[in-house]
């Protein structure tokens, strides 16, 4: 059988002392800048999200909310969840959805849990990005934030990727002033080679770096953003910022092939499904499969139906309901569904599939030292710039976590106060023998851990590169449709066709991935980030001096 073949569009970056991989350049530039000042990977992970904020701002934000899956030297894995929350006063009939059924399940009338002020979930990210500085970093704020003030105060140039993004959102982002006055000047989408300054974020930014997260949850910059959201018809306030709380989570991991695959654990829901999905190819010979054939993608289809159903039925916020974590990883139930696999048919197991209005528009860094220390942190601001609100006067867009939740009452992931939402984010670590092999992550949404799963049986089946593994074309489905990238051959959509698949072709299944995979026998790091995105790993090497060299004055030569 025959596998596809295909080429990278970017090159790895290789370093021994550290890499940083996010998806802009200027990301990784202040990441790498960390390392370079004795930071460690927590330090250059938050400095590269930071930085991320200003040259990435349709995807992340300190308004946002995230997953982090940081393992340290010691080997102590870590989970945070700084999943956004609906506020205090929300409701389960907050929303009122406009159909029952695919696929406008999850659309609300006048496109209220998307876009504008009611959209906005109690913001997680600044929390989130300060405390692990604090727990687990070795600069301190001021420091780790000041590559991002420096790149809203001096400005950036625009790249093409945030020109698309402007264009696709222009009719939302003209419908806020401050949204419009930054993106569209003069009433026209920034263009490519355009410089953005935003000194208003740099100003929050700073009074930031001064005194802490307590300036958005206790604090001046706070009141203004509930203040705007008050007069704008939104309902978080001040007391959903200062009891908001980040959670430490139990980390979840599954050996596949001999290797354990890190993630978080619910409601961040792609981690566990993403395990699920490796439990279910366990059974089956993928490597004889082949990559990209028809036998292959069917049975990676098959199995992503299976966890997206149940997906619908069993998971919300543990909080609020019991999630069946161990049932469904265990290898009884991944036994039980395998016989239902059909390798010659596409199989029904999209029965009770509801859809999620999960974003493609989130952003994913990975970041390593040579101590030993990862970051694996996927945050978000949900879709394309969030609500499409900046609060006046702060530079901040608001999130839209709220089109995260089922607008119908009476579901797992319908909107209750305080409630978390559930998540796809999947940022993962790998092991091989209890060292690391790789960690990665991307953005997209309920594409995010099929996406991820592909990569690393990419990996550990397909025996690709890190750099292979997260450029090579993709394919997905909930149940529905099955998508398929542009390189995968048109005869292989036809025997898909064949099995009973819908295949719609599309130019990009998630976003942009990046990860870092780690040699064990030479020590070295090697960084790699997708096409989909802009995309640059960098990575540190060299050192100081040799101990015990004396250099000679030129006088003293003479």
């Amino acid at each position: 059988m025959t596998s596809l073949s295909f080429k990278t569009a970017k090159q790895p970056a290789t370093g021994s002392l550290g890499v940083v991989a996010s998806n802009h350049s200027l990301g990784s530039a202040a990441g790498l800048e960390m390392l370079a000042m004795g930071g460690n990977a927590i330090d250059a992970a938050i400095g590269t999200l930071f930085a991320l904020n200003v040259v990435e701002p349709m995807m992340v934000g300190i308004l946002g909310a995230g997953w982090m899956n940081i393992r340290l030297a010691s080997g102590e894995s870590i989970i945070v969840d700084n999943y956004a929350t609906a506020p205090q006063t929300a409701t389960s009939d907050l929303f009122t959805p406009i159909s029952d059924s695919w696929p406008d399940y999850m659309e609300t009338v006048g496109d209220a849990s998307k876009v504008g002020y009611l959209a906005t979930g109690t913001p997680g990210t600044l929390k989130a990005w300060v405390e692990a500085v604090q727990s687990w970093g070795r600069l301190d704020l001021a420091t780790v934030m000041a590559p991002a003030i420096r790149y809203a105060e001096q400005g950036f140039v625009v790249g093409g990727y945030l020109h698309e993004l402007i264009m696709s959102t222009h009719s939302d982002l003209a419908r806020f002033p401050a949204s419009a006055d930054l993106f569209l000047p003069n009433g026209k989408p920034l263009d490519s080679g355009e410089r953005l300054i935003q000194p208003e974020l740099g100003k929050t930014f700073r009074a930031i770096a001064q005194h802490g997260a307590d300036v958005l949850y206790d604090g001046a910059v706070g009141q203004v953003i509930v203040d705007d959201i008050a007069q704008n018809g939104g309902i978080l306030s001040m007391d959903d910022l200062r009891q908001y709380g980040t959670i430490r989570r139990e980390a979840l991991s599954l050996s596949y092939r001999g290797y354990e695959v890190i993630v978080p654990s619910p409601p961040c829901a792609g981690g566990l499904h993403l395990l699920q999905i490796l439990a279910l190819l366990e059974g089956f010979d993928v490597a004889s499969l082949g990559f990209g054939t028809s036998d292959g993608i069917h049975l990676l289809t098959e199995c992503f139906k299976i966890a997206f159903a149940d997906r619908a039925a069993h998971v919300g916020d543990p909080a609020n309901g019991h999630v069946p974590v161990e049932w469904l990883l265990s290898e009884s139930y991944a036994s039980e569904r395998q016989v239902t696999i059909r390798m010659d048919k596409a199989s029904p197991q999209n029965a009770g599939v509801l859809p999620s209005s999960d974003s493609n528009d989130t952003t994913h860094v990975t970041a390593a030292d040579q101590e030993g220390n990862i970051a694996s942190f996927t945050q978000t601001i949900n879709q394309a710039f969030g609500s499409k609100v900046i609060v006046p006067g702060t530079g901040l867009l608001l999130n839209n976590c709220m089109a995260l939740f089922d607008p119908h009452p009476g579901h797992p992931n319908s909107v209750g106060p305080g409630k978390r939402t559930v998540s796809s984010t999947s940022p993962v670590i790998v092991l091989k023998g209890g060292e690391p092999l790789m960690a990665l992550g991307t953005p997209g949404g309920v594409r995010i851990f099929p996406s991820i799963a592909q990569a690393i049986v990419n990996v550990i089946d397909h025996g690709m590169t890190l750099q292979e593994a997260v450029e090579a074309p993709r394919v997905w489905t909930q149940g529905q449709w099955l998508e398929v990238e542009q390189e995968i051959p048109d005869s292989v959509r036809h025997e898909l066709a064949q099995r009973g698949h819908q295949v719609q072709e599309v130019s990009v299944v998630a976003g942009g991935m990046n990860g870092i995979m780690f040699d064990q026998a030479t020590g070295q790091m090697h960084g790699a980030a997708c096409w989909r995105a802009d995309g640059s790993p960098a990575a540190l090497s060299g050192g100081p001096a040799r101990s015990g060299i004396r250099f000679q004055s030129t006088a003293s030569r003479r």
